[in-house]
């Protein structure tokens, strides 16, 4: 199961929800900072989904204006499913491929002012993601456990990035001076 199907099949355990619901609910969480899930892929995951029998949808005719709504639930196979695709994510730490990294491996090509500009830019990034995430969380506070923990590790997250990066820039900082 993909991140984008977890976390989708996660959001109709919750409650069902028609397909611009899971956007606003994926908006208001973050979700997009630690998941990979674009707006015009809840659709293609939801279909995905019901042809896997792990979701199931009916139309519901709104009240007032507006056109009816595929509302979407999930099955007895998705609660097993999510259940099994959730133990395995906290199980198992999986390999993060950070574009950072294929940056770093390629220090010796730029220059040290460069290098710096870059990552400076990367600081001002990191900063004000942390800034929004934390803005975020505190709009929606009180928050439930599990989604409070959410938060957390992505903040706990960033700080760490932050304050590496912070690090990072001291130490070329001190050695350009050096040079």
């Amino acid at each position: 199961m993909t991140n984008a199907e977890l976390a989708v099949l996660s959001l109709t355990a919750e409650a069902p929800h028609h397909g611009y619901e899971i956007e606003q609910i994926i908006e208001a969480r973050g979700m997009r900072e630690w998941t990979e899930i674009g707006f015009s892929s809840i659709y293609y995951v939801l279909k995905k989904l019901g042809e896997a029998g792990l979701v199931e949808s009916q139309v519901i005719p709104t009240q007032g204006r507006g056109s009816a709504r595929r509302v979407y639930q999930i099955t007895a196979a998705g609660r097993a499913a999510l259940t099994t695709a959730t133990l395995e994510a906290l199980a198992q730490p999986k390999r993060s491929y950070s574009p950072i990294l294929l940056g770093l491996a390629n220090l010796p090509i730029i220059t040290a002012a460069q290098a710096l500009g870059a990552l400076r830019s990367y600081h001002e990034g990191v900063t004000t993601r942390l800034e929004q995430v934390t803005a975020r969380a505190e709009a929606q506070r009180p928050l439930p456990d599990h989604v409070e923990l959410l938060f957390d590790y992505s903040l706990t997250l960033m700080a760490a990035e932050k304050a590496w990066v912070e690090n990072v820039i001291k130490t070329m900082e001190a050695k350009n001076d050096k040079s």
